[in-house]
């Protein structure tokens, strides 16, 4: 399945999309403080850490929505996007690990997907492509990794609902992990052919 780049609508920077996509990036910082004070002899603040995560999960839906309604569609915000996605996905792995919540072998499988997709971006740099846009299915990928943690973070308890977001969590985590890997699969055959065309041409 290839997936068509969006055209650029707009050279703007200051647009509400792009101003949501840097909103999210900015509570990056935030989600992590939260997540790890208490393994640094600070309080829980788990509360807040789920807080900041729905908060990104809806600006995500929104920012899109918003870009492609009102034509602000933008080369910024499109490095943005997958860039606040990827840090997100990356900083809550971090602290659910640090914090012994997730355990290490999750992790190392997604943290083994993102460094499978690093590896792409030289080779198309050479060819004179910058970073593909993000799938559908990359976007359902970290939908269901976004909702999976917060269930992780709200399941880490002793009552019957901490146990019910404990199941739900981990279904979102098996069926993310596995879009997430597919989307990257996908991600490359689409390197592939871009690449497999440029050589035939200059030929």
């Amino acid at each position: 399945m290839e997936v068509q780049e969006t055209r650029v609508q707009t050279d703007r920077v200051l647009t509400i999309p792009n101003l949501l996509s840097m909103g999210r990036l900015v509570g990056v910082p935030i989600f992590l403080w939260l997540i790890l004070w208490p393994v640094f002899g600070g309080p829980e603040n788990d509360g807040w850490a789920v807080l900041v995560l729905m908060l990104s999960g809806i600006s995500d839906y929104l920012d899109g929505k918003l870009a492609r309604r009102w034509g602000q569609i933008s080369r910024l915000g499109q490095i943005l996007d997958p860039a606040a996605d990827r840090l997100y996905v990356l900083s809550t792995l971090l602290g659910l690990t640090w914090r012994e919540i997730l355990p290490w072998w999750v992790t190392a499988i997604l943290i083994a997907r993102e460094l499978f997709i690093a590896s792409l971006l030289p080779i198309l740099n050479r060819h004179g492509y910058g970073p593909l846009q993000v799938s559908f299915l990359g976007k359902a990928a970290t939908f269901n990794l976004m909702y999976a943690f917060p269930l992780l973070l709200l399941g880490h308890g002793t009552s019957w609902l901490s146990t019910l977001a404990w199941i739900v969590s981990w279904a979102f985590i098996w069926w993310g992990t596995v879009l997430y890997w597919w989307a990257g699969i996908l991600y490359a055959v689409q390197a592939r052919r871009i690449i497999k065309g440029d050589t035939a041409a200059a030929v």
